[in-house]
């Protein structure tokens, strides 16, 4: 890691800072690097230098979509170094290697502190061009124009500033290149079977889509001992890459023709799977999900993103007499500031295995590659180097 000297941080704290920065000016047009300026940071808030970035398929859906006050750079996944730090900030100093997610987490409120939740209830998410505490951003291009922030992080950028409430230290020793997959993707899907459905030895799991994030829940169920991890998708190539991350067994949903897949998983799995995981994004997916769970204990977990108005059409009475459940895991139920540092150890004391996400790096100049690469789906996750 570089040390604060070569960072140049005690040369530019307190003033503003000109960098190059990734900006979407209009919802699906490519984005385009030009020099912005970034401001010190405020009360609560730090500037972080970022030294890579990486992007998932949550990027792309937000980034199509049109919704006011575009202009932004964007994606959450990154590893920083804490440039400066504006007054009231006691919990991370200059040179700090961090990470910032999208879910806050003040570890002073209800939600934060109970073990039923990681939903900071003083700090609620919010797909927001705002930061928290004053309702303003801090980018601006050449002509002062105002730029804004995305998901209060953009990481599209060589520098950004981010409330602590979105800001993890982790340990150093981890690689920035893999670091940066602990702030979202990655982290979402591991945790899912970790901490939302905390998934038992011996147990059987079945995961909709293959994925980035399904892979993730598949390494996640490795990790928790599950025998049998069932993978269910469109492409068969799918079983030998899920192999590497515990995949035991794949069903093409294509070769059920007009039928269901879920009579198919009852009967392999004599009744139903203990853990059904809906990561794609479409409520058709996750009714299906639903049924395929064992009646009396099966648990269905929602990580996909579907349209806001999607709904769900479930029986009432199947719900009742099956006894199932069916939850939501925004970021896999982890809480950023305490179980971000885990998985970062068990990367580093090599259980978690981080090496096989990254398919592909680019320079920052290149990072329409990595946007290209995900949408023809040749890459789970694609490195991008700020300045390297």
């Amino acid at each position: 890691m570089a040390s604060t000297v070569q960072l140049g941080i005690s040369k530019t704290a307190g003033k503003p800072i000109r960098c190059r920065a990734a900006v979407a000016r209009k919802a699906g047009e490519p984005l385009v690097i030009e020099e912005v300026i970034v401001a010190p940071p405020k009360s609560h808030e730090v500037r972080l230098k970022i030294i890579c970035t990486s992007l998932c398929h949550t990027d792309i859906t937000l980034w199509k979509l049109k919704v006011r006050n575009f202009y932004r750079s964007i994606s959450p996944l990154e590893l920083t170094v804490v440039e400066s730090v504006g007054e009231d900030v006691d919990e991370l100093k200059e040179g700090d290697s961090v990470v910032p997610i999208v879910l806050p987490d003040c570890m002073d409120c209800v939600g934060s502190n109970s073990k039923k939740s990681n939903l900071c209830s003083k700090f609620p998410f919010q797909i927001s061009p705002l930061l928290h505490r004053d309702d303003t951003r801090r980018f601006t291009n050449a002509e002062g124009e105002t730029l804004h922030h995305y998901l209060y992080i953009s990481s599209f950028s060589e520098y950004t500033v981010v409330d602590v409430v979105n800001v993890t230290k982790i340990d150093p020793e981890i690689p920035p290149n893999r670091a940066c997959l602990s702030s979202c993707g990655v982290s979402t899907g591991v945790g899912a079977a970790w901490k939302t459905a905390n998934v038992e030895p011996g147990s059987t799991v079945v995961i909709f889509s293959l994925g980035s994030v399904g892979l993730a829940v598949a390494e996640g169920a490795r990790l928790c001992g599950a025998t049998r991890i069932i993978g269910v998708g469109r492409n068969s190539d799918k079983l030998e890459i899920g192999k590497q991350f515990g995949v035991t067994e794949f069903v093409n949903s294509k070769s059920c023709g007009d039928k269901p897949v879920s009579p198919v998983i009852i009967e392999m799995t004599n009744g139903g799977a203990d853990y059904c995981f809906e990561c794609v994004g479409l409520a058709t997916l996750v009714q299906e999900a639903f049924a395929c769970c064992r009646k009396g204990w099966g648990k269905t977990i929602v990580l996909g993103l579907d349209k806001p108005d999607a709904q769900l059409n479930l029986s009432s009475f199947e719900v009742l007499q099956s006894q199932k459940t069916l939850t939501g895991s925004f970021f896999g139920g982890l809480k950023p500031k305490s179980d971000v540092p885990i998985l970062v150890k068990r990367y580093l004391d090599k259980e978690l295995e981080l090496d096989k996400f990254v398919t592909h790096e680019v320079n920052f100049e290149d990072i329409y590659k990595a946007f290209d690469l995900l949408i023809q789906g040749k890459s789970l996750h694609c490195v991008i180097w700020m300045d390297k």
